[in-house]
């Protein structure tokens, strides 16, 4: 992190820029939003290991910049690559927001994205804690518990996402899981012999469908069975 001055701006913002994108940070010490904001996109600005750089700018004791880039509010943050605003944003965003900003900024993988890619319990864990909203990353770390057997830690973490497709998915093999059932052997003829007994029985009909989201979208048989299942109740 540079700490810029209005004398300094010209070499460590502008010049800079044209080797590495900069953002910018406008901020006051009266200004509480600013000291909300300001510590996250450190932190996430960090994590891009040198990618992006930060630069700080106190608007009260540096007017000309405050000026130069017509703030009327902050906390305001832009983003700078060849000495040009390539983005920009007013106000505190949560950090997940700032990541995804930054994340268009930094050239190459990010550090979420390096985790993600590595696949193991210790990287999915880390980038959960970076990104605990994203929810590909909670179905990977999910889907890894549960094959290790640790269904209600698994239950735990994506029932926040269970509205989501990949989260429904291995949330569904979790819960067959916990009656004794697991997807092997002829799984077409337990859906054949669900879909039979689902007219008539609601609980059969719930049985089916948790069987099928826990296939997923991506098995053929998720959208075959659905509509056959539409047919026969309609």
């Amino acid at each position: 992190m540079t700490v810029v001055t209005d004398a300094t701006f010209q070499t460590a913002v502008l010049e800079r820029s044209k080797t590495v994108p900069v953002v910018v940070d406008l901020w006051a010490t009266w200004c509480g939003p600013c000291r909300t904001l300001s510590p996250i996109i450190e932190k996430v600005i960090a994590e891009t290991g040198g990618s992006v750089e930060l630069a700080t700018v106190d608007v009260d004791a540096n007017p000309r910049v405050a000026q130069a880039f017509g703030v009327q509010s902050i906390p305001s943050v832009f983003a700078l690559r060849d000495g040009q605003v390539v983005d920009s944003f007013v106000g505190a965003l949560p950090e997940h927001a700032v990541r995804e900003w930054v994340g268009r900024l930094a050239p190459g993988t990010s550090r979420l994205e390096d985790l993600v890619a590595r696949g193991d319990e210790a990287s999915l864990q880390e980038a959960h804690e970076l990104d605990p909203d994203n929810v590909d990353v909670a179905a990977r770390l999910g889907e890894l518990w549960r094959a290790q057997g640790r269904l209600e830690e698994a239950e735990q973490l994506l029932a926040p996402f269970e509205r989501t497709v990949a989260a429904a998915t291995v949330l569904a093999r979790v819960r067959l899981e916990r009656q004794g059932v697991v997807l092997d052997g002829d799984v077409d003829m337990t859906l054949d012999h669900l879909l039979e007994q689902s007219a008539a029985d609601e609980q059969a009909r719930a049985n089916l469908l948790t069987v099928l989201d826990a296939l997923g979208p991506e098995d053929p048989r998720y959208l075959t069975y659905r509509r056959r299942l539409m047919n026969q109740l309609h």
